[in-house]
């Protein structure tokens, strides 16, 4: 009986010993675009405390906050080539890899981020992640921004007219130029690091983001009035490099996913409640806050219907479809 028990425990001990020899010391850059104490930067932190914890110490994952290495486009670039290994970004700009990212970018297309939840976690989000791989990116996850809000140091926006004229950035998705256009704004497309500076310079008059990106980035400092237009929600896609991913053992790509997984649901938890707070600071900092009336959004729902069939068409009817009847699914 002492000799079994010795074997077995001797067997444990050399399994234990080749997973660890399944994980090498490696350090991983993790570039985004807010800044630190954003839920996104909470986010990566857990996601680098668990990745530290799981392998032993011996990967690092190491994060650049802030648009230090890059804007979003810049960024995905470097996880192609290898240079830079994990991003989280809005996850309609992927578009520019793979064209049906785009439909996460329609307007008023969820009603909350349990719902949206349901669908990029489901078969839809993970089909859309797939489709990465040959575009040298690998999908982890998908965490929570929030609804994008409009702000502007011109004036007040209490109904959808009072768009028209405004000099709004956007970030660099085509879909963003378009919804903004045909609301009468002049859109600009610009690099968010680049994106405080603008509105310090009066370069652009406004911006839209969610209340949390609006808080922690300082823009009350450069702009006076935030609408709760709740235009968009954004999904954010948590992805690797593939070159980074590949280069992996079975083990340590358990390690990553395994922190992904984890981290992904307390970003959203975190995100989710930091919203409303963050809507009482920026109030506190200074700025005029407006609510639009529910006939109002309605007109904007109306005006935006043209920017919905072109980009429909664009990525295609059948992958449209798949997303509403998945939305549909997730309401009943």
């Amino acid at each position: 009986m002492k000799i079994w028990k010795t074997l077995i425990a001797t067997a444990a001990v050399l399994a234990m010993a080749s997973a660890g020899a399944q994980v090498k010391e490696r350090s991983l850059k993790f570039a985004f675009q807010n800044q630190t104490g954003h839920p996104q930067a909470q986010g990566a932190q857990k996601f680098a405390d668990l990745v530290a914890a799981k392998s032993g110490n011996k990967i690092s994952v190491k994060l650049f906050a802030g648009g230090t290495l890059g804007g979003d486009l810049q960024t995905v670039s470097a996880l192609q080539g290898g240079t830079v290994e994990i991003t989280v970004l809005n996850a309609g700009i992927l578009s520019a890899q793979v064209k049906e990212f785009a439909v996460y970018d329609f307007p008023f297309l969820f009603n909350n981020g349990q719902e949206a939840d349901a669908v990029t976690d489901g078969p839809f989000g993970q089909k859309l992640f797939a489709k990465l791989d040959e575009k040298g990116l690998k999908g982890l996850g998908y965490w929570d921004l929030g609804f994008r809000n409009l702000t502007n140091s011109k004036r007040p926006i209490t109904k959808a007219d009072d768009i028209a004229g405004l000099k709004i950035r956007v970030i660099q998705s085509p879909i963003y130029v378009d919804l903004f256009n045909t609301l009468g704004a002049n859109a600009t497309p610009l690099p968010f690091p680049e994106l405080y500076p603008a509105l310090d310079q009066k370069a652009v008059d406004g911006q839209e983001n969610p209340n949390t990106v609006i808080l922690s980035s300082k823009f009350a400092e450069v702009q006076k009035h935030i609408t709760q237009t709740r235009h968009i929600y954004n999904p954010q896609a948590l992805i690797i490099s593939k070159k980074t991913w590949d280069s992996m053992s079975d083990e340590e790509k358990k390690i990553i996913s395994d922190a992904a997984t984890e981290a992904t649901a307390f970003q959203r938890g975190v995100s989710r409640g930091a919203a409303d707070s963050a809507l009482a600071a920026l109030k506190t900092a200074g700025m005029t806050v407006s609510e639009l009336p529910l006939a109002e959004v309605a007109k904007l729902r109306e005006k935006v219907k043209p920017v919905i069939d072109k980009y429909t068409a664009t990525v295609g009817e059948a992958t449209v479809k798949e997303l509403m009847a998945e939305v549909a699914k997730v309401r009943k």
